[in-house]
């Protein structure tokens, strides 16, 4: 399990990250990619009409239960791109990436874009910080044995078997966001709530005409429970290997400057062409965090400089298999339960 970390004072502030910004920036990796996300874009929402379609196509079948597997696939995809435009890659204005964010998340999936994004850019600004960072706070999980000490009843039962019981949880994720997305509009500015609201609401309301115009009401609620299912396993995949079990910066230590903060937390995964695209991109992890406003398919090009410059200022560069990136982040909910277990 890891420790809170103790290394050695930051250097000037800034001054080791400079550099690879500079590099980085020389070889145009920060400029933005509009073609690549036309092309993406375009793909993967003719993809999802061609899934609606098809389901019209099929009707009232089980047979059609098949298409919730690229319902949910194609879904994921659409949560990248309003992953990307939250973090500014697409779009030049921030109007037009906040568009971009509303029609991939809360119309295209039912996922609101403002609460995604909050919590997305605090873990951002602090990854694996225990106060700060709202991926590994209180939840249905844990990730400190401080934090497990505290449960208590049915949560400290969970905790004790939560690293054999995370992938069937995942299943619950696809329904857990739209639940959370729905709850954030009470903390939402009216103006920023009139506009989610409504796109959320029909979402809502176009996905269940698709599904109940389909096929029977029983068979649309067996379709809508495995293509939610598959959705929240599916982009649970793609985060649970980024953080889970690396360091934990101490939260009344020294202040880790953006370099040490942003790979000392993060895990690359490594792979081919099959294991980027699953991952969309994402897998390169480490240079996301040090410049998440590169877009996607520049990750994979950052990649030797920044692990050449990481191993130039002595910093472990962490990057392993899909598998074992899974075993590492299981590893480590076992260790954090493990002190329940012998109690």
């Amino acid at each position: 399990m890891p420790q809170t970390a103790t290394l050695p004072a930051e250097p000037t502030a800034g001054s080791d990250f400079a550099p690879l910004l500079r590099q980085v920036r020389a070889r145009g990796l920060l400029e933005r990619r509009r073609g690549w996300y036309a092309l993406t874009t375009t793909a993967h929402v003719l993809a999802l009409a061609a899934t609606a379609t098809g389901i019209v196509f099929a009707g009232d079948t089980w047979w059609t239960l098949l298409l919730a597997v690229p319902s949910s696939v194609f879904s994921v995809r659409a949560c990248f791109v309003g992953h990307d435009s939250g973090h500014a890659q697409v779009a030049a204005t921030r109007r037009a990436n906040r568009l971009l964010g509303l029609l991939h998340a809360d119309l295209l999936v039912g996922m609101s874009h403002a609460w995604w994004n909050d919590k997305h850019n605090r873990h951002h600004a602090n990854p694996n910080h225990v106060d700060k960072d709202p991926d590994v706070g209180v939840g249905a999980l844990v990730w400190t044995q401080r934090q497990a000490a505290q449960r208590q009843g049915f949560t400290r039962w969970l905790t004790r078997n939560q690293a054999r019981l995370f992938f069937p949880m995942l299943l619950l994720e696809g329904i857990n966001l739209k639940v959370s997305s729905v709850r954030d509009l009470k903390r939402q500015e009216a103006r920023e709530r009139r506009v989610e609201a409504p796109l959320l609401l029909l979402h809502v309301v176009g996905y269940a005409t698709l599904l109940l115009s389909s096929m029977s009401p029983g068979k649309a609620v067996v379709f809508a429970l495995v293509q939610h299912a598959l959705f929240g396993l599916h982009l649970g995949m793609v985060f649970a290997p980024n953080h889970k079990g690396m360091e934990m910066p101490d939260p009344d230590g020294d202040r880790w400057g953006h370099l040490r903060r942003q790979v000392l937390t993060s895990r690359n995964v490594r792979g081919g062409p099959l294991t980027d695209w699953f991952l969309g991109g994402l897998n390169y992890q480490i240079e996301h965090h040090l410049f998440p406003s590169m877009p996607r398919p520049h990750l994979r090009l950052a990649r030797p400089l920044v692990r050449e410059h990481c191993r130039a200022a002595g910093l472990p560069y962490t990057e392993t298999g899909l598998v074992d990136s899974y075993r590492q982040a299981l590893s480590h909910m076992h260790a954090v339960g493990a002190p329940l277990r012998t109690g």
